[in-house]
């Protein structure tokens, strides 16, 4: 299981995810789950996974290995004219390489994966879908302003009840952490290294990108400090009253 969520902000858009694949006993396992492209002054483009691994890595060679040979009868996704269209194309491509494992046998189920791609292509606004195994798609909004895959109930309530669009990056990113956060302590399945990348709105390349290992500072005050105040909070919340 993984944890990856991707947001739009009036700004432009972020993008975290954790990097465990099996959690275990005696086997912790750790992979990235954040693919990225980018081609400075035209294109930047971002997808997370979650779900099988043998598939997804399938399908991020597939859509890298095109990158590198035009000549492909498929589209690259450095070619592609909108996000639109290579959302399609990763749908296409999530669901063929799911159909032919099944092929072989096995439950198609058993290789599904989710995915979210974000990004923006010269001459058009940045976009953010999340795509299903089934490989059709859906957009962000503003009603939808982010998605998440992978063990998402943990995070969620704090993204609800605290999301903003005008919000900063710096703003954003502590939102998120929160998120994982909660969703670290209560599933044994996700779990740092934290990846994360910032993207600007028309500046046609990457900003922030860096990666959040259990000894970050910054994440321990935010992982300690949110504990303490939803424990002050708690307190300050009126006594209940059996009735008489």
């Amino acid at each position: 299981m993984t944890y990856c969520v991707g947001m739009r902000l009036d700004r432009g858009l972020v993008f975290m995810s954790d990097t465990r694949t099996n959690a275990g006993l005696d086997n912790i396992a750790t992979a990235r789950k954040m693919h990225t492209w980018e081609v400075p002054g035209d294109r930047v483009i971002t997808l997370m996974t979650a779900g099988n691994l043998a598939t997804t890595q399938s399908v991020v060679g597939i859509l890298d290995e095109r990158t590198k040979a035009p000549g492909d009868r498929s589209p690259s996704i450095l070619q592609s004219p909108s996000m639109f269209q290579i959302a399609r194309e990763v749908g296409k491509t999530l669901k063929e390489v799911i159909q032919s494992n099944a092929d072989s046998g096995a439950e198609a189920a058993a290789f599904g994966a989710t995915m979210i791609l974000g990004g923006q292509i010269k001459g058009s606004e940045p976009r953010l879908f999340l795509i299903y195994p089934e490989g059709n798609f859906i957009e962000a909004s503003e009603d939808n302003p982010f998605f998440q895959i992978g063990e998402t109930k943990y995070g969620k309530p704090i993204l609800v009840r605290a999301f903003d669009r005008t919000a900063s990056f710096e703003n954003a990113i502590k939102l998120l952490l929160v998120s994982f956060d909660s969703t670290i302590k209560s599933n044994l399945s996700v779990g740092l290294p934290i990846d994360y990348v910032t993207y600007a709105g028309d500046s046609l390349r990457f900003g922030q990108q860096g990666r959040i290992l259990d000894s970050d500072p910054y994440f321990q005050d935010v992982s300690s400090g949110w504990g303490e105040a939803l424990k002050d909070a708690f307190r300050q919340l009126p006594d209940f009253s059996f009735p008489d």
